[in-house]
């Protein structure tokens, strides 16, 4: 009769979590940095030691799971780091001192980003009349700091955004635990800032993360009505689109494509939206389920688009081309939807490998770690956009301008338009030739006397659309009119405009 073997001891979360993230970690650093990632992970574990979470798990679990989101998109060595330390210094008895002496000052810089971040104070100049009091703020104002903040930190290193975006989507995974209102509040802050922020930087996958996770906890009723609604169609759709998705491999193969083909259901939060402005007829929503193909370079999209054309009919005016106008936080893809089989519609999207990770993780996978470069700058090029916002920003002061502006400039819909030399803007949906000149220039702006847009005269109200070449005609004793200020959409054209109108008076 054989040895009993010993019953497999059951591991804890601690424990799950450590060995996640540390293989997250070998897999791509160098002996070198690895070894300082695990410095790190017991100088957190000591910090955090006897510290407990609402759930009743080891607090430690938090940083840990937070580096190891970051250490699954390949980043820098001290980002991962920051990310294992961002609340040694809230939380604990650890000092800058030791932070800076131990990991050097680039951890230690992001450290106490994330912390200010985490400590959102209202100025008091807001509120002359009364204390400030956290727990009295209302929502507005709390957000329109926090917004502030993000800015701040965004434009000095957008590795802080990073860090603190995987600490907020591990929040919450764990918001459950924590009492409703404080569910109600974090869980709105979540889909109000921090998903459009990640929207903003291009980063697809964490959007969705902190929407859908968001979700449940911001409308409760809307969540369970999509899912009822979806989930028979979902089902449906990946029936029929495995059977599409297997002609498709066929089809590529046959004209000499080398292919990967997968699909994946929109997300909940995204769908929701989406059902709103189609009055909840879902059968109206064609990419609730999307075919998506990666290839290995640019010229094999166009040649699948051309493969899936010659066999399917597109619909008129749904072919996008992302590939030769990127989306301005950089997504890249090409997009079809055809009459498929059984004359059903079928969304697909064309793309490589590298368009596929950008369209996933946007401007972070500008920082993925290379070897001997433990530490790497953002590139001040790729983010000119927080700089430009930033400076608008600083004479906004009442909560309420900030918030307008913010949702206006950075939250809402981008289009992209060109000078007459192929320059590209990057613009808010409803944006007017007016917003255009003043993106180029105030003295533009200020000497705007009309417009042409694809070669034809046009007012200056009109409402510019994706791909438009707009041309600003310029006269030197023109001067901006005070009714502008009721069409144009960016901050800073309005400021611009009060500027000069207030020096005229």
């Amino acid at each position: 009769m054989g040895l009993l073997s010993k019953p497999q001891k059951t591991k804890s979360p601690l424990e799950k979590a450590e060995e996640k993230f540390l293989h997250s970690s070998r897999e791509y650093l160098t002996d070198k940095d690895f070894t300082k990632v695990k410095q790190a992970l017991e100088f957190t574990k000591s910090a955090h030691e006897n510290i407990r979470r609402k759930s009743g798990d080891p607090f430690v679990i938090h940083p840990i799971l937070c580096a190891f989101r970051i250490s699954e998109l390949r980043l820098d060595t001290n980002t991962v780091v920051a990310a294992l330390l961002h609340d040694t210094l809230e939380d604990t008895d650890v000092s800058s001192r030791e932070i800076r002496s131990r990991f050097g000052s680039d951890v230690l810089s992001m450290v106490e980003a994330v912390t200010k971040l985490s400590n959102i104070r209202i100025k008091k100049s807001w509120f002359p009349l009364r204390k400030d009091d956290r727990e009295e703020i209302s929502e507005m104002e709390r957000q329109a700091e926090t917004l502030r903040k993000m800015l701040i930190a965004m434009s000095k290193d957008v590795r802080v955004i990073f860090i603190k975006l995987s600490d907020k989507i591990h929040n919450l995974e764990t918001l459950k635990y924590l009492p409703k209102d404080k569910q109600e509040r974090i869980a709105t802050e979540a889909i109000d800032i921090f998903a459009p922020i990640a929207g903003r930087l291009g980063m697809g996958e964490w959007k969705g993360l902190l929407e859908d996770l968001s979700f449940p906890f911001v409308s409760p009723d809307e969540f369970s009505k999509v899912k009822k609604m979806a989930i028979p169609q979902i089902k449906e759709r990946e029936r029929y689109l495995q059977k599409i998705a297997a002609k498709t491999k066929r089809m590529l193969e046959i004209a000499g494509f080398k292919s990967e083909i997968g699909f994946r259901a929109k997300k909940w939060y995204s769908l929701y939206k989406k059902l709103e402005k189609y009055d909840w007829e879902i059968v109206k929503i064609y990419d609730l389920i999307a075919i998506r193909i990666i290839v290995d370079n640019i010229e094999q999209c166009y040649g699948v688009l051309g493969t899936i054309h010659g066999e399917w009919r597109p619909l008129i005016g749904r072919i996008k081309d992302y590939v030769a106008l990127p989306k301005p936080n950089g997504y890249r893809s090409i997009h079809t939807t055809v009459f498929c089989d059984d004359g059903k519609i079928v969304e697909f999207q064309i793309r490589t490998k590298d368009m596929n990770y950008q369209a996933e993780f946007g401007v972070a996978s500008h920082w993925i770690y290379e070897e001997n470069k433990s530490s790497r700058k953002p590139n001040k090029d790729e983010l000119k956009w927080i700089d430009d916002f930033y400076q608008i920003q600083k004479d906004l002061k009442t909560p309420e301008d900030l918030i307008a502006s913010f949702k206006m400039d950075l939250f809402e819909d981008r289009i992209f338009v060109f000078t007459p030399a192929g320059d590209v803007k990057d613009l808010p949906k409803g944006a007017t030739p007016v917003d255009f000149a003043y993106s180029i220039h105030s003295d533009l702006g200020n000497k705007c006397s009309g417009s042409k847009v694809n070669g034809k005269i046009a007012s200056l109200d009109s409402k510019l659309q994706n791909g438009d070449i707009v041309e600003i005609l310029k006269r030197e004793n023109a001067k901006p009119r005070p009714d502008w200020l009721k069409f144009v959409k960016t901050e800073q054209a309005r400021a611009q405009i009060k500027k000069v109108v207030k020096n005229r008076l």
